[in-house]
């Protein structure tokens, strides 16, 4: 077994393999750019290397950096986590030249797995059913177009070399074709420099199930059962779980044959995932194999009760698998939800910002929580806007389903938009709690997943403003405790006047709804007016923002964190992003610049589509922006014409930036 090893990635996944090499007595080196030299991976490790400047393709990517690295820590082998280097058969074998360990599968099987259209031909030869499609290596646009047809449309144009919902998009319409394909291979070629595509049928319904395969120096090849990663967006999984539901034994002994056959004939050593679309009818056909350790493994372990990474270096260290076929079983259900700092409300755009609040459910036998982040970290655009991946287990699906409603319940992020209350209505919504899926789930349940906001509640007003008098108070208290004439009446704040008590008004907004709160002192408490209701309300204020109410007769229980002006209040599982008003300031709330139209976040100018001039239709594309490793098209608020634009191809822009000049029709 390896005394040291260095962990070629960042992240969550970077302080997984950690924590694992920790139990093992096995000693870290982190790897690191400028922009993580404080993240949590890099405060974990034993050791850390600064590898380059932010840009993955300065730092993260330098193969012969991360090996000089290795070399210079005494590294004996390289975990290369997912994404990055972890699929890239050129550092798999620098590693084997330079004589450190890879801890993955051999380069032959990485290349020959590497490539889609490739690694379809071979499992075309091993028997394993394919999806219709054309997967060769003519790429002229024409003929693309022309298979496409014959294929039948709905199509998929899928990147031969990529991965993670990267240069993937769905085509309805032959019309759409050349627009489609243009999009793809530019965000193939960014993502891995390689803009060979190819063009499968779209399976309509279609369930995306995947098979854990391992398989060791000796010969040996097992399955670790499957993982249901049917709700994406953006072909991009959300949610995943393990067992698939409804799987019967004979087909998962299919399913799991044929995911071995397909490990057998690359010779494959190490974990790996063949991934399969299935129909709901329970045919199923091979997609593609992702010859690393998945984001979504937790859930595997949790059902089968074992430690995949112990597995990985194990079996690269040269020994044999620990369990055969036979010896391995089920044991109950998880789900795994993504923690995204992104926007569902905007399309998912990412979000950047610091956590200035982060508090995860407490982890148990069967909560866990995997995560490359601290509270007051940031979330740079940089890389994947990932906080954590959130993973809980049941004795079967319904329990393991309502400790998740539970557990995203008490997940508070604030800092960031999140994605946590559209992942707690996903769970809830009836398709999802009955197995009813497919990669559509989203798409078929926008009225429930993206309901129209609704109106504050009352209690949430008047929780926010509580809070804010008893941090007044605590303050208050604080500061007359280290006053020389603590014992003054006048420190006391007690509202008390000369012809009556004090009253004042606190002011909130949401969007655009400003909200008074009346506030009138009162023995233990404060009298509290919204509108025509009154309450009496007193309460306590935990040290983690925690808000123990009392509103008249009633009892309540929330969180509410002030981070500057914002008070997020978390009640009843969902929250509401306040902020307090300065009915004192001058001056409104920054507006759009008329005209003009704004980047969502940072990031770089990839392509302008329209023409200065030329009048274009609402929706049209008008450009399109970079950020966080996906591309973003900029559309017309309405029908007219583009002045100007403000940046060219290439240009980074900030949060914010007016990027071009629109003029509307008449």
């Amino acid at each position: 077994m390896f005394n040291k090893i260095l962990i070629a990635n960042r992240g969550e996944i970077a302080c997984r393999v950690i924590k694992t090499a920790r139990r093992m007595g096995i000693a870290t080196v982190a790897v690191y750019s400028e922009a993580d030299a404080n993240a949590r991976h890099v405060r974990l490790a034993d050791e850390a290397v600064l590898i380059g400047p932010a840009p993955v393709r300065e730092s993260y990517l330098l193969g012969e950096r991360i090996l000089e690295a290795a070399k210079q820590t005494g590294a004996q082998a390289i975990h290369p986590g997912y994404g990055f280097l972890s699929e890239n058969e050129d550092f798999a074998e620098a590693c084997a030249a330079a004589g450190v360990v890879f801890i993955g599968p051999p380069a032959s099987a990485i290349r020959a797995m590497g490539s889609k259209s490739a690694a379809k031909a071979l499992m075309e030869k091993a028997g394993v059913p394919l999806t219709p499609g054309y997967h060769g290596d003519k790429q002229e646009p024409g003929f693309l177009a022309a298979q496409a047809e014959k294929i039948g449309y709905p199509v998929l144009i899928k990147a031969s070399a990529g991965g993670g919902g990267k240069g993937m998009r769905r085509v309805d319409r032959a019309e759409d074709f050349e627009a489609a394909l243009t999009s793809c291979q530019r965000e193939a070629t960014n993502a891995f420099g390689d803009d060979h595509v190819l063009v499968e049928k779209y399976v309509l319904k279609p369930r995306h199930i995947e098979i854990q395969v391992f398989g060791d120096k000796h010969g040996h090849c097992v399955y670790l059962f499957e993982r249901d990663c049917s709700v994406q967006r953006r072909h991009q999984k959300v949610l995943e779980e393990a067992p698939a539901p409804g799987m019967t034994p004979e087909r998962r002994a299919a399913m799991g044959k044929a995911a071995v056959d397909a490990a057998l004939a690359v010779g494959y050593v190490g974990a790996g995932t063949v991934e399969f679309i299935a129909n709901q009818d329970g045919s199923f056909y091979f997609m593609e194999m992702n010859t690393r350790l998945q984001v979504e493994h937790p859930v595997t372990e949790m059902i089968t009760g074992l430690d995949l990474v112990e597995w990985q270096l194990r079996v690269a260290s040269g020994e044999p698998l620990p369990l055969r076929q036979e010896q391995l079983s089920i044991d109950g259900h998880a789900l795994e939800a993504r923690i995204y700092a992104e926007d569902p409300d905007r399309g998912f755009l990412p979000s950047t910002g610091r956590l200035v609040h982060l508090a995860p459910p407490p982890e148990s036998d069967h909560v866990r929580v995997d995560t490359g982040v601290e509270q007051g970290d940031e979330i740079t655009p940089h890389y994947d806007p990932m906080i954590a991946k959130l993973i809980v287990w049941g004795q079967d699906r319904r329990q393991a389903l309502a400790r998740m409603r539970q557990a995203l319940g008490s997940y508070r992020v604030v800092g960031v938009q999140n994605n946590v209350e559209f992942l707690s209505r996903l769970v809830g919504v009836p398709s999802f709690a009955n197995a009813d899926l497919d990669t559509g789930l989203i798409e078929r349940e926008q009225a429930l997943l993206f309901p129209e906001a609704g109106e504050v509640p009352g209690d949430v007003w008047l929780l926010a403003a509580l809070a804010g008098l008893l941090r007044e108070q605590r303050l208050a208290q604080k500061a007359a405790a280290g006053a020389p004439d603590a014992a003054s009446p006048w420190r006391l704040l007690d509202g008390w006047r000369l012809n009556g008590s004090a009253q004042r008004q606190i002011s909130l907004r949401m969007g655009e709804v400003v909200q008074d709160v009346g506030v009138t002192p009162a023995r233990g408490g404060w009298e509290l007016t919204l509108g025509a209701q009154r309450v009496f309300a007193r309460g306590t204020l935990g040290a983690d923002s925690e808000l123990m109410a009392q509103l008249d007769e009633r009892r309540l229980r929330a969180v509410v964190v002030a981070a500057s002006e914002r008070r997020q209040v978390f009640f009843e599982g969902r929250s509401w992003p306040l902020c307090m008003v300065d009915r004192l300031h001058v001056g409104g709330v920054g507006e759009e610049a008329e005209g003009g139209l704004r980047a969502p976040m940072p990031g770089k100018i990839i392509a302008l589509i329209a023409q200065p001039g030329v009048p274009v239709d609402k929706g049209a594309p008008l450009l399109v922006l970079e950020a966080m490793k996906m591309e973003h098209t900029i559309s017309a608020p309405g029908k007219g014409v583009v002045k100007a634009f403000r940046f060219a191809p290439g240009e980074q822009v900030v949060d914010g930036a007016e990027l071009l000049e629109f003029e509307k029709a008449e």
